[in-house]
């Protein structure tokens, strides 16, 4: 026999490929990206992987943990530097960063924004609990206080995740129309009530949700600023 046929046949370009956590989870995210959350079950999941949706529990014990495990493979997309001395400049990054996350996984948002609510903190997947550890380290560096800390970091996310949810809401009635109040909508607007929301039309046609981002995240940073202690000053009794 000649050493050519004593060679193995390599696998082919169908075969399948071995599972793992970041498989499983990878082709969950991308389940959810096509057709949404409710699109997310065992039972799919391992049709898309073309395996008996028994053989995925040893990744993901049930639904909840494949929503717990995408959330978790979302969150690690964003990079936070908690020893950054800038730390205005960095949570301006963070908050870009996590808007473009938003948009290239809008179907995620819900679960971001709403799944922590049901679940203890401490219970929670410990990747969805990072970014709020390395925020907390990079303010109290700055001089933050621990408790304020936190108070900065909630208000911070509200707003972030609050900036998202509206943009990703943005819907235009007819793109191709010029007139402002034509192309939202607004005309349909009994104009004696809603007098004020009918003049806006023009801004409101024109949205741009990273400069409205940035302008937020302005008046907020500005806001903190000012409430940091100045150098050597005696803290309030």
């Amino acid at each position: 026999m000649s050493p050519a046929e004593n060679q193995v046949p390599s696998p082919g370009p169908d075969a399948k490929k071995r599972l793992s956590r970041e498989l499983v989870l990878s082709a969950a995210l991308a389940l959810v990206d096509a057709e949404g959350l409710d699109a997310l079950t065992m039972r799919r999941l391992g049709q898309e992987l073309g395996r008996d949706p028994m053989s995925l529990y040893r990744y993901a014990e049930n639904r909840a943990a494949l929503l717990d495990g995408v959330s978790e493979l979302v969150l690690n997309e964003l990079a936070i530097f908690p020893d950054d001395p800038d730390w205005q400049a960095q949570l301006r990054r963070i908050a870009h960063d996590l808007r473009h996350l938003a948009l290239r996984h809008p179907n995620v948002v819900p679960l971001l924004v709403t799944r922590p609510l049901s679940t203890p903190l401490g219970l929670r997947p410990l990747g969805t609990l990072r970014p709020l550890e390395q925020i907390l380290s990079l303010l109290i560096d700055a001089g933050f206080t621990p408790a304020d800390a936190l108070h900065v970091y909630r208000a911070y996310y509200g707003y972030l995740y609050g900036h998202i949810l509206n943009e990703l809401q943005e819907f235009i009635v007819d793109p191709d129309e010029n007139e402002a109040l034509l192309r939202l909508g607004l005309h349909r607007l009994p104009p004696k009530d809603f007098p004020r929301l009918r003049a806006l039309a023009p801004v409101l046609a024109d949205y741009d949700g990273a400069a409205e981002l940035d302008e937020g995240i302005s008046i907020l940073l500005t806001g903190l600023a000012a409430r940091l202690p100045l150098p050597g000053a005696q803290p309030a009794r």
